[in-house]
């Protein structure tokens, strides 16, 4: 029997060549499975696919905006034409939102920007590879939140409300999902510690709220973050990898409809 988690699984990665995206789709391919990373800058899929085949793995790229339902469509079908099914998807797309703001100052379009934005291109591409999992073959769907799904903090109206919006979207998928044996997962982390560095969106979501408190990012992130989490330390882009590698395997067969939650211990559910 094979130690490898993913052996034999096709997995395809939207946000592919971002941060946490291209974290997974190493990790996907170091357990054994046939990656597909999709995104919108060739460049940056370049780079995770250049560092997957290095290590021995298997990898294609392509270029797909997944705020278009035709080009997410067309992809799906071309990697079930060439892989023969799909196994596991993964939407780590980033869309960039506002933290910090109250509502007074909060525009329509602030406010409806993540809620639009993260739900849409959910809807895309889970509705796109869903028609090419199951039956036979386990299926799994990933998707990414965050503890503003949670939280009752000030100026995180918009992205508090699309991250609820994303683990609800994922539970009721799962409901609908099950019996054609497709499993849908959340994993909620919280800032991860290493993600900026790696070239992470955040770094710009961040900004405004430590140029407010006098901080660098880095201050931020281990003052007013990790002190907060029950083990007193962050995520990294490697634990987020890891447990979407179990998750998608089946090994964690007996799992859907549910956030796993990598926030260190900042919320408990």
């Amino acid at each position: 029997m094979s130690g490898l988690l993913l052996e034999n699984k096709n997995a395809v990665i939207y946000g592919g060549g971002g941060a946490i995206g291209g974290a997974v789709a190493r990790v996907f391919a170091r357990e054994g499975a046939r990656v597909f990373i999709a995104g919108r800058t060739q460049a940056k899929l370049d780079a995770v696919a250049r560092d997957i085949t290095a290590a021995g793995g298997k990898v294609e790229t392509a270029v797909v905006d997944a705020f278009d339902p035709e080009a997410v469509e067309r992809h799906a079908d071309a990697v079930a034409a060439t892989a023969g099914h799909i196994d596991v998807a993964l939407n780590a797309v980033s869309v960039m939102h506002d933290q910090g703001t109250p509502l007074a100052d909060l525009s329509l379009e602030e406010f409806m920007r993540p809620i639009d934005g993260f739900l849409r291109t959910l809807f895309i591409t889970s509705k796109a590879v869903a028609r090419h999992m199951g039956g036979d073959r386990p299926g799994v769907i990933l998707n990414l939140s965050e503890p503003g799904a949670k939280l009752a903090v000030e100026g995180i109206l918009g992205h508090g409300v699309s991250a609820a919006g994303k683990e609800a979207f994922s539970r009721v998928l799962a409901a609908e999902l099950a019996p054609s044996n497709i499993r849908v997962l959340t994993i909620r982390p919280h800032a991860v510690v290493d993600a900026v560095a790696a070239g992470s969106y955040t770094k710009d979501v961040f900004a405004p709220s430590a140029k407010a408190a006098g901080q660098s990012i880095e201050e931020l992130l281990d003052d007013a973050m990790q002190h907060g989490t029950l083990l007193k330390r962050l995520p990294t882009l490697a634990d987020v990898a890891e447990t979407a590698a179990f998750l998608a395997s089946d090994r964690a067969g007996a799992m859907t409809g549910t956030v796993v939650n990598l926030t260190g211990g900042a919320l408990v559910d």
